[in-house]
């Protein structure tokens, strides 16, 4: 089964992107693979800190998960899976893409403001034409129904 895979961030447009990936597996057969990338930079601390820290953030990602699981399970029929890694963004994007053979399609939102499409999408276009996959970038400002129509 084709997989879509989209990340699980702190951004607005994410929730375009797993919309997108919700629909168009949902319609096409597919499956859809959450990945929340954890960055080392917020464990510069203790030991002891360090795993408390580890702990929440796994528990925040597992509530930021569950809200779009519940969507998606109700609302497209799509049961969707959560990897969490912890890393660089873009390494861990990259190597879930070499480790999970199934996944066809990367889902990416794209940011609305006057900064640009945001870091993600900047840096894997740059790579888009070594990538074993196809990026589709999904704007964040896109309606419910316009991404209704397009999927």
């Amino acid at each position: 089964m084709r997989k879509f895979l989209v990340v699980l961030d702190d951004s607005r447009e994410c929730l375009n992107a797993m919309r997108f990936a919700a629909m168009r597996a949902a319609k096409t057969g597919g499956g859809v693979c959450i990945l929340s990338v954890i960055p080392p930079d917020e464990f510069n601390h203790w030991m002891g800190v360090a795993e408390i820290m580890r702990a929440e953030a796994r528990e925040r990602i597992h509530a930021h998960f569950e809200v779009f699981a519940k969507w998606m399970r109700d609302k497209q029929g799509v049961d969707p899976e959560l990897v969490i890694r912890e890393g660089e963004p873009v390494p861990e994007i990259m190597a879930q893409i070499t480790d999970d053979p199934d996944i066809g399609i990367l889902v990416l939102g794209a940011g609305t403001d006057n900064k640009g499409p945001g870091p993600l999408v900047t840096q894997l276009t740059r790579q888009s034409g070594s990538l074993p996959i196809p990026i589709t970038i999904v704007p964040g400002d896109m309606s419910k129904e316009r991404l209704e129509a397009v999927t």
